[in-house]
């Protein structure tokens, strides 16, 4: 059973479901709750997590347009198994990557690995491209399926990844209005630390 800690923690994950308005809540989370607030702001601005996500980010696109490009060409003409199954295998380590180094990123700056409020359902289906991909390098280790069936399986993993990318693009689109209304500001207890120095040097 879930202790009442675990629970009010799914309940707080959950709270920003698109459902919420039929309980009353839609207002609550999405009028009030900002995508960060000005501490997390300020953190992801200052985390080097935050530039290494802004690195993999388009090269992990750089590398999925590559890889598109080659398993549609096998697809089409029957050629390139090889080359096109070796791209999807590099698309997926960066995947792989990309999921840890930003685990980490949501940790630093929200204070939880993954699932933290603002970007709940953008890890929700990064789970699914994860599952993707992952069933596919299953499927080519175990020799399941011809290699036709195995590529429409990575298209599958690729259409997934391409929606998953877009509701990263929304909520980056969201973050930048929301900086434009508030500028961030450093945590407060890095602020009495700043504000001690002088007197500590005295």
């Amino acid at each position: 059973m879930l202790t009442s800690r675990r629970r009010a923690g799914l309940l707080d994950a959950l709270d920003c479901a698109p459902w919420g308005a039929s309980c009353g809540r839609a207002r609550r989370t999405h009028d009030e709750r900002p995508l960060y607030t000005a501490e997390e702001r300020w953190r992801r601005d200052h985390s080097r997590w935050t530039v290494v996500q802004g690195v993999l980010a388009p090269l992990q696109f750089a590398v999925f347009l590559v890889s598109l490009v080659l398993v549609t060409r096998f697809l089409l003409t029957g050629e390139g198994y090889v080359v096109a199954t070796w791209s999807v295998v590099i698309k997926t380590f960066v995947l792989y990557t990309i999921m840890v180094t930003g685990a980490i990123w949501e940790k630093e700056v929200f204070g939880r690995w993954l699932f933290a409020p603002a970007f709940f359902w953008e890890d929700v289906f990064s789970m699914l491209v994860l599952a993707l991909h992952t069933a596919y390098l299953g499927v080519v280790w175990a020799g399941i399926g011809d290699g036709r069936a195995q590529m429409l399986l990575a298209l599958a993993a690729y259409a997934a990844y391409v929606f998953n990318a877009a509701q990263f693009l929304l909520k980056l689109r969201a973050a930048r209005r929301e900086e434009r209304r508030e500028p961030a500001r450093a945590p407060d207890r890095w602020q009495d630390r700043r504000h001690a120095a002088p007197g500590a040097a005295g």
